[in-house]
């Protein structure tokens, strides 16, 4: 089997879409497409936009058959497949409105997913429910307690003859997007055709500067906006080939993203920081055939930007042909669709080092080479037709280097969190501003983000920073990783107190005792905090859909007691 070809010569064109299926009847007039691979690195399908707009529509007709009516929701497990491939977009040319939804927790068992998909199904209100054939038995029971009338595999719809279908509209909605940290109360994006249309140019036109000889990779999880809409849409949008790999492929070997970009000649790709850091710990710049030298956006997201693994990651693969200056750092959320800043083209990370004193104390992002200071990565200018603004707690508009809430506006926004009108007017104003929930500051009118605000520790006056604290641990503490350690507050008779949490992989007491000591030392030295060390289990720390640290999560099971207090300091 071949993949789908880059093919240089293709029809292009960037932008000017108004919704999804516009864009795919376009790109359908080419050879480029989605090319599936398998956990070990074999290519299972490779599906041109030609033949995936015709089995979208064959499917639209199915859909349709079974009586989902056009505006309906329905859930579809997102496994990087065919399955899930052609069911998006059949959705689009019914007019039915996709929700995708996650795949199991590698350590999670099944009563968790069923009470979590239930959540899902129930919060969007789903006619149907889609899965694989391994996954129904669960499907069923999140549907019924959801009150969710199907839960099938695709292949199960009634056959149908070829129907007119109706052309969705550009305000219809295209997918309600779940948020990587759903818990006990998901909320739905919704997303429509014009404002991921938006975006996708702004994307693929504005930010990467597409050009007929890219393409793109992903092993990110398409039930997360940065897989979904980064790397399935916003190809198609711009009539990119793009090679899609597992998102467990690459937590068993990660090393194969790089020899299948190499493979392919894959111009375009991202990952959050730790999936750089992956590679940088288990890589060898020496290995065999592996040529990275096409690769020309190495796009940084979905997480605060760690600078220490991403220049790991350079170091270690320069010899591949691999440069630095290939970094690209962004700023987005799914409320946004995806993207909102991204930083300029083949410059590298480029960063703000600041008095860590004075942004404490008094929210100054001023320069600060001496001292406590701390580097922020500059994430670029808002994109074009969009606005941005960072606020203080009264809402005036900051000027530039202080620290405040971010805000944005443009046409990319989400219309609402489906069926939460009360949700949707905390964060969105009359006047389309939404608030992000993020804090940070302008400088040469870039924004450097620098944490969200409701994770934020207040101690003695000081604002402190929780990704700070974990990542000097992280970082210094040789038996650490990335991911390791949670830093939070809690509220105590006698004020806010910090918990720090810390996995811990041996079992030996002494060992263990000595590392809540080390870690509790460093935070003393480093910050000039007292923090009550935890150690928890090896895995136990929870993770958003798209791999980062859960802070509230984590929060939420210590308040909760579920996590024993084994070893303190």
């Amino acid at each position: 089997m071949i993949p789908t070809p880059t093919a240089p010569d293709r029809p292009f064109r960037t932008g000017g879409f108004a919704t999804l299926t516009e864009a795919l009847d376009f790109a359908a007039a080419g050879p480029t497409g989605v090319n599936l691979y398998g956990l070990r690195g074999e290519l299972i399908l490779a599906l041109p936009y030609a033949e995936l707009r015709e089995r979208a529509r064959a499917l639209a007709a199915r859909f349709l058959a079974a009586g989902i009516q056009p505006l309906d929701r329905v859930g579809l497990v997102a496994e990087t497949d065919a399955d899930f491939v052609v069911a998006f977009f059949a959705c689009q040319y019914a007019r039915v409105t996709p929700a995708p939804l996650p795949l199991p927790a590698p350590l999670g068992g099944r009563e968790a997913y069923v009470e979590q998909i239930g959540r899902m199904l129930g919060s969007a209100r789903a006619a149907a429910v889609f899965g694989p054939e391994a996954l129904i038995d669960w499907l069923r029971d999140a549907a019924a307690a959801a009150g969710t009338p199907r839960a099938m595999r695709v292949q199960d719809l009634p056959e149908a003859a070829p129907v007119e279908l109706t052309a969705p509209q550009p305000d219809d909605p295209c997918y309600v997007q779940f948020s990587s940290g759903s818990t006990r109360n998901p909320t739905g994006v919704l997303c429509t055709h014009r404002a991921l249309m938006a975006n996708a140019t702004a994307i693929t036109r504005d930010g990467l500067k597409v050009v007929p000889a890219d393409r793109a990779f992903s092993w990110l999880p398409l039930y997360h906006d940065m897989g979904l809409v980064g790397f399935l849409m916003a190809p198609l949008a711009a009539q990119m080939t793009v090679d899609l790999m597992p998102t467990g492929a690459f937590v068993r070997r990660p090393l194969m993203w790089l020899d299948l970009m190499s493979k392919n000649k894959a111009t375009v790709s991202y990952s959050p920081t730790f999936g750089y850091e992956l590679c940088a710990r288990r890589g060898d710049g020496g290995r065999e055939g592996l040529d990275l030298s096409a690769w020309r956006i190495a796009g940084s997201g979905g997480d605060m930007v760690r600078p220490g693994p991403l220049a790991a990651f350079a170091e270690r693969f320069a010899a591949t042909g691999f440069s630095e200056k290939a970094f690209v750092a962004s700023y987005g959320m799914a409320e946004a669709t995806l993207a909102l800043t991204m930083a300029p083209l083949d410059t590298g990370l480029r960063f703000e080092t600041v008095d860590t004193d004075r942004m404490e104390r008094e929210g100054v992002a001023a320069p600060g080479e001496s001292g406590r200071s701390r580097a922020f990565v500059r994430c670029g200018p808002v994109l074009p037709l969009h606005e941005l603004e960072v606020r203080d707690e009264a809402g005036r508009v900051l000027p530039e280097r202080r620290v405040g809430r971010i805000f944005v506006r443009g046409p990319s926004l989400m219309r609402e969190y489906f069926g939460e009108p009360e949700a949707s007017a905390r964060v969105l104003s009359a006047d389309g501003w939404l608030d992000t929930g993020d804090l940070g500051f302008l400088a040469d009118g870039e924004i450097v983000p620098t944490g969200r605000a409701k994770d934020l520790i207040l101690l003695n006056g000081r604002n402190v920073w929780p990704q700070d604290l974990e990542w000097s641990a992280e970082s210094e503490i040789e038996k650490l990783r990335s991911g390791d350690v949670a830093a939070f507050s809690v509220d105590r008779d006698a004020g806010e107190q910090l918990v720090v949490l810390v996995q811990a992989r041996s079992s030996d007491p002494e060992a263990r005792r000595t590392l809540a000591d080390d870690v509790a030392a460093l935070l003393r030295a480093r910050h000039g905090v007292e923090a009550k060390v935890e150690l928890v289990g090896a895995h136990a720390l929870p993770q958003t859909s798209s791999g980062k640290l859960s802070r509230s999560k984590a929060k939420a099971l210590y308040l909760a007691g579920a996590f024993a207090a084994e070893t303190t300091a």
